[in-house]
């Protein structure tokens, strides 16, 4: 149950930290963020909505499919997001401190670390539950 929390609370943060960084422009700012959402649109604003759309609606069909049911997968698609939200809790602070001031997703990008290592801490410790006595 801890897992199935944990993982809505992340994919919560990301919604969060998604709409920081379109707040504070990211495209704009940040070269990856700007290739890849001139992928989807040559209207960079509207590609990054698009992306960070997408990335929010797959966190959440993962929320609600194969997490909450507990399928076979879920637990790869957990570790996915927490590597994912590991990057970006660890990248935006990084990129701040390179630049000297604030970036965006910098303030939600703490937020991601902490749920991510915590659902990381639990999906480990299920493990120890259920593995064999040796």
């Amino acid at each position: 149950m801890r897992v199935k929390i944990a993982f809505s609370a992340l994919i919560v943060a990301q919604a969060a930290h998604s709409i920081e960084e379109y707040l504070g422009r990211l495209w704009e700012s940040f070269p990856p963020a700007r290739f890849v959402s001139g992928m989807l649109s040559s209207d960079r604003e509207l590609g990054f909505i698009a992306i960070n759309t997408i990335l929010v609606a797959f966190g959440l069909w993962c929320v609600f499919f194969p997490v909450r049911r507990e399928w076979p997968s879920a637990r790869g698609f957990v570790w996915f997001w927490i590597v994912l939200e590991t990057i970006n809790g660890v990248g935006h602070p990084a990129w701040t401190l390179r630049q000297g001031g604030y970036t965006p997703g910098v303030l939600t990008a703490p937020l991601l670390l902490v749920l991510a290592l915590y659902l990381a801490s639990q999906l480990r410790g299920e493990r120890r539950a259920v593995a064999p006595a040796a």
